[in-house]
């Protein structure tokens, strides 16, 4: 083994001449190792023969880069540039190169990670070491064409982050609110739930229960107000007599000015999350496919698996829809040993994450699957997770079906006992 393999020259002192010496007449694999901002990049002719092994800032630098590797002898035709997706930093680079004409290959991390000790044995995995990795593994075949995602796939990925921006930014001031009434008015949650509009609104006006007391008759008519018909009038009361009889501590001035600072940004996260809700709505319904799947499991879930998966109708079969969303099974098994069978959860988990959700939305309101998940729970000794598990693998296959026009039948994913009961269907 050639230890110089991993030694790496700074992109400023880069002798390109001797690079074209090297690769003349011949292709060039240009393997990078992705940072935020200390690249590294082999050089490589076929055979997996490193030329050099290249580092550099980026971006400060990357333009050296790219300034050398056009200044190459050989057509952008001939080379090859191999990288792992390693969330948004290589992003810029890729996009760089590519205008140049200069085809991107896309290599998995895994690969890479479990490659460490073949080559070398050696199991340590550092920069230089993971860009040789990755530009053999891409001349061995172990690499795929970079497709990039058309724009209404990166539309809606988006739509689904802004969505979570709002959503995750809810739920920490929910909780924060939560945790200050449970001091100063623990009578509140127990009447009316804190994420309620009406609830909030009154908080971010009159702040602690004290100040509510102090304006009882124009608190109520703020209440009504706000909740308008929805809102009883035995609620309304029992509210403001929980704020006159409370047992919580009073607040400060500076306490109070904080409950109305939270109740006002969680009713402008409440507002953020319905208007992405509505685009959301109005870009489900401008595609059919997106139409027929959101009957079934939601605007939010099919938008979500559309997003990060791509429509159902670029898969041949369900089984193909399945392993792309990582619900395909493993197993690791050796002799005698038997392992339990798992999800490889090799696609994406925000697409997981959603269907999870819709699963969980059906066994409410599906009688049939929620008598087979009983069933299967009952048969593992109690644990759900894995009848939750199955309800996902086929409902993923329905939703298959669904978007080629037909109408989502949950009694299709299921075989009726005689006694009547749903067993597994075996699709």
């Amino acid at each position: 083994m050639n230890n110089r393999r991993y030694q790496s020259t700074d992109v400023k002192r880069m002798n390109w001449s001797k690079v074209d010496e090297a690769v003349a007449g011949g292709s060039l694999t240009v393997a990078v190792d992705v940072a935020k901002e200390d690249f590294m990049a082999a050089l490589m002719k076929p055979g997996h023969e490193v030329v050099e092994t290249v580092r550099w800032k980026h971006p400060q630098e990357t333009r050296r880069l790219e300034a050398g590797l056009l200044s190459l002898g050989l057509p952008v035709e001939r080379i090859a540039v191999a990288m792992e997706p390693s969330g948004t930093y290589g992003d810029s680079l890729r996009y760089t190169l590519s205008k140049r004409g200069i085809a991107i290959w896309r290599v998995s991390p895994k690969r890479v990670h479990d490659a460490a000790e073949v080559f070398d044995g050696v199991p340590s995995l550092h920069d230089a070491k993971s860009a040789y990795l990755i530009g053999r593994l891409h001349q061995d075949g172990a690499s795929e064409r970079w497709q990039d995602l058309p724009e209404t796939r990166r539309d809606d990925q988006a739509l689904l982050a802004e969505l979570d921006l709002y959503q995750s930014e809810h739920r920490r001031n929910l909780n924060r609110l939560g945790a200050l009434l449970s001091r100063h008015w623990p009578e509140a949650e127990t009447v009316m739930d804190l994420d309620r509009a009406s609830l909030l609104n009154l908080i971010a006006e009159y702040g602690d229960p004290s100040h509510l007391q102090q304006q009882r008759s124009a608190a109520g008519q703020a209440l009504r107000q706000h909740g308008g018909h929805f809102l009883e009038e035995a609620v309304i009361e029992a509210l403001l007599d929980s704020a006159a009889n409370t047992l919580g501590v009073p607040c400060t001035a500076g306490e109070r000015a904080y409950l109305q600072c939270l109740a006002r940004e969680l009713l402008r996260t409440r507002e953020g999350i319905h208007e992405v809700e509505r685009r959301i709505q109005a870009r489900t319904a401008s595609e059919a496919v997106l139409q027929s799947m959101a009957g079934a499991v939601g605007a939010v879930t099919s938008l979500a698996l559309n997003a990060t998966l791509g429509s159902p109708l670029d898969y041949p079969s369900p089984k193909h829809y399945l392993k792309a969303l990582g619900l395909n099974l493993r197993e690791c098994s050796s002799g005698k040993h038997h392992g339990q069978l798992r999800i490889t959860k090799r696609g994406p988990a925000l697409g997981r994450k959603y269907l999870y959700f819709a699963v969980l939305r059906w066994l409410q309101a599906d009688h049939g699957a929620n008598a087979w998940y009983q069933e299967k729970s009952a048969r593992d000794g109690g644990i759900h997770g894995k009848a939750l598990i199955g309800l996902m693998r086929r409902l993923v296959k329905g939703l298959w079906h669904v978007a080629r026009g037909a109408c989502f039948d949950s009694s299709k994913l299921f075989e009726a006992r005689p006694e009547g009961r749903p067993v597994m269907a075996m699709t």
